[in-house]
């Protein structure tokens, strides 16, 4: 339960930063944002959430490989 409540204030901070103008983003701020991104993917990755997120590229390159042949 922790974890979900973890990954839902990073999505929140992610998004904030994400919004702000470039000009005002400081480089320690852009660093941060590189930070804070992964360790949202790492504290998605084992939800059921970040399964369904990771099936949809799988299933994109799925339906490529099809389509080519």
């Amino acid at each position: 339960m922790l974890t979900i409540n973890v990954a839902v204030l990073l999505v929140v901070i992610v998004v904030r930063r994400l919004r702000r103008r470039t000009e005002a983003r400081s480089r320690l701020d852009e660093k941060m944002t590189v930070v804070i991104v992964p360790a949202l993917g790492v504290l998605i990755a084992p939800t059921q959430a970040g399964r369904r997120i990771l099936n949809i590229p799988g299933q994109l390159a799925s339906g490529v490989t099809q389509a080519g042949r």
